[in-house]
């Protein structure tokens, strides 16, 4: 291909390359549409397909249609689907099946596990664990690690909960800065703000508690 120091494997990949420097593409149509783009790495169909006119590069995408749409620089997406809707967000990293999948603009997320945080234009959110923060949409600044951890959590401007353990905060849908710890911490929290919970299943007895705290396994907070 056009350029140098290029590698290029697979039907169409690196199509249009013209000046891109020091790129790999393996696979049907990788890289297809590069062209001045340099240190990139695709591994899969259509992986970095759209990245077109980004001069920085330093994208690694692994996976089918894997940073499918990228345009910009500094992403890491392993896993089909893994960061494909992302457009000019960058400093992202998405490992699994559709992690991050539709990010499109936002910076600094991390995604790890099947669909976690498939769905946000929310900034800074780390999610570990299947599901974690699937649904987030607006929300920054998030914490999930466990599966279904954080799970409903949904345009929350302010953001900022922590979720440790499976289904922990998992009805969360606009309260934010939340602590849970443990398995089923504050599960059944939905729109409370400023509660923190330690323990397995502590929680509140209502959805919309402010500023409580729950320490201690099965602890409850009634008012």
């Amino acid at each position: 291909k056009a350029g140098s120091n290029n590698t290029a494997t697979g039907v169409d990949t690196l199509k249009t390359n013209t000046i891109g420097n020091l790129n790999t593409a393996t696979g049907y149509q990788a890289l297809s549409g590069n062209t001045i783009s340099y240190y990139n790495t695709a591994y899969g169909a259509r992986a970095l397909m759209g990245n077109i006119s980004n001069t920085t590069g330093r994208n690694t995408a692994v996976g089918y249609e894997a940073l499918l749409k990228n345009t910009t620089s500094s992403n890491t997406a392993v896993g089909a689907g893994a960061l494909s809707s992302n457009s000019t967000g960058g400093s992202n990293t998405a490992v699994g099946n559709n992690a991050l999948k539709n990010n499109d603009t936002v910076f600094g997320n991390t995604a790890t596990g099947d669909n976690a945080l498939s769905n946000t234009t929310g900034s800074y959110n780390t999610a570990y664990g299947t599901f974690a923060l699937l649904t987030n949409t607006s929300g920054p600044s998030n914490t999930a690690v466990g599966y279904n951890a954080l799970f409903s959590n949904n345009g929350v401007v302010l953001g900022g909960s922590t979720a440790v353990g499976l289904r922990a905060l998992e009805l969360n849908t606009s309260g934010n800065a939340n602590t849970a710890v443990g398995s089923s911490a504050l599960r059944t929290n939905t729109t409370g703000t400023y509660n923190t919970a330690v323990g397995y299943e502590a929680d509140v007895t209502f959805n919309n508690f402010t500023n409580t705290t729950a320490i201690g396994a099965g602890a409850q907070v009634n008012a």
